[in-house]
């Protein structure tokens, strides 16, 4: 039972929260799942509610029909004659789109001040590795793959998968991968860092969403904290990081999440969070 249907605009995406835990389903199973202009569009929409919504403490991204995300729809592009097709849209006013686009939804999961895990039932390739490769943490089942896929359609790559592969597993690694877009099977992908568990098929959807759902209900203030401290240690200079932890780890101290916790380690009990 859903504590909230989250009106998306569109049969392209779904998504619902339950017990604090927002989940977004790609749902175009007839097209594994490839983008969509009104796909991107309710994406867009569902991580801007989730940003700010009080009953969201964690966001889980999936896929239905057995897969993640094809990426682009590449049917589509050969229908219309390459991506963009007879498009009227000027070279500039694509760019703009395009990172737009990019930024409300890799951009928004990398950046979102609560913590986003993606799972992967199946094929995740191009944009849509991208977007799971986005997400805080990655679950998946034994029949998933990924691969980069763009060097396959003549593309350089997009949705800043470049970016995010590169600082999970290191630029070597990446170049590899983005160059010769092979298929790595989830043993490969959890053995390089880019997956942080496998599980069964049938319980993937069950695990995933227990670990979003022990996020949620843990301490979000503190979560918030963690992920703009592990955000800015790949970016930043040391002393900047530092600051960073000093400022955010006093301010955790007097939430009232803080003040709980340290109650029940004494009392040997479970903290109950609130998000204070």
């Amino acid at each position: 039972m859903s504590d909230r249907i989250f009106d998306t605009g569109t049969d392209d995406i779904r998504s619902e929260v339950v017990e604090g835990v927002m989940t977004i389903t790609l749902n175009r199973p007839e097209r594994r799942n490839a983008l969509s202009s009104a796909m991107l569009r309710g994406l867009v929409a569902s991580l801007a509610d989730a940003e700010t919504a009080s009953d969201v403490g964690a966001v889980l991204l999936t896929g239905a029909g057995g897969a993640f995300c094809a990426g682009g729809d590449v049917k589509g592009m050969a229908e219309a004659g390459g991506e963009g097709g007879d498009s009227a849209l000027q070279y500039d006013a694509r760019v703009h789109l395009q990172r737009r686009d990019q930024r409300d939804t890799a951009g928004k999961l990398y950046e979102l001040p609560k913590p986003t895990i993606a799972a992967l039932p199946g094929p995740a390739a191009g944009a849509g590795l991208s977007i799971a490769l986005s997400c805080d943490l990655r679950y998946a089942s034994p029949n998933a793959i990924m691969t980069t896929a763009f060097a396959r359609v003549g593309f350089s790559g997009d949705y800043g998968g470049t970016y995010f592969m590169s600082r999970l597993i290191g630029s070597a690694k990446a170049r590899e991968l983005y160059f010769l877009s092979e298929k790595i099977d989830m043993q490969e992908a959890e053995r390089l860092g880019l997956v942080n568990g496998i599980f069964p098929e049938e319980s993937l959807e069950e695990e995933a969403t227990s670990i979003a759902r022990r996020l949620a209900q843990g301490p979000t203030v503190a979560y918030r904290y963690m992920k703009e401290n592990l955000n800015r240690a790949v970016n930043g200079e040391m002393g900047e990081c530092l600051d960073m932890e000093a400022a955010h780890h006093i301010h955790c101290g007097q939430t009232q999440d803080h003040k709980e916790a340290v109650k029940a380690f004494v009392d040997k009990r479970e903290p109950k969070f609130s998000g204070r």
